[in-house]
């Protein structure tokens, strides 16, 4: 049986704030709307669901992240996942440019976790928390746009 990735979906504090850094990242809003009703209830398993979700895409048309700000029930606040905790981990976008994209992500206030960090002469990366404190990894590869 074929199966294929569809999106990731992310519960957030202010869907608004978190479409400006994604999109000011490269992602593309592919649409928008508020959900409710018994579909929606049994489809989340949330009674009264009602939210504002947006879907995004990546600019390579193969990536979506979905994002939900719930009206009610009312969103629960917890603590920002730890890179080491068992459980939705972070999303990871491949970046031409990481000194870009950083500079792009401290214009909206985020900043790497604790440095940028180069693997093995491959890959410069980092982990920076951006809206309602989720990782995002950003990584550049070393070896695009080297002489072969």
């Amino acid at each position: 049986m074929p199966i294929t990735l569809e999106n990731v979906g992310i519960a957030v504090r202010d869907l608004d704030e978190t479409i400006a850094f994604f999109t000011d990242l490269g992602l593309t809003v592919l649409g928008r709307d508020t959900i409710s009703g018994e579909w929606a209830d049994t489809a989340v398993g949330l009674d009264g669901n009602h939210a504002k979700i947006a879907v995004l895409q990546t600019p390579d048309g193969r990536g979506q992240l979905e994002f939900f700000e719930y009206i009610h029930p009312e969103a629960i606040e917890t603590e920002p996942t730890l890179p080491n905790e068992i459980g939705m981990h972070r999303v990871a976008f491949s970046v031409d440019d990481i000194d870009e994209s950083l500079a792009i992500a401290a214009r909206h206030g985020f900043h790497p976790l604790r440095g940028v960090a180069t693997y093995e002469d491959v890959y410069k990366l980092t982990y920076l928390r951006g809206p309602s404190g989720i990782l995002v990894m950003l990584a550049q590869d070393l070896r695009k746009g080297a002489s072969a």
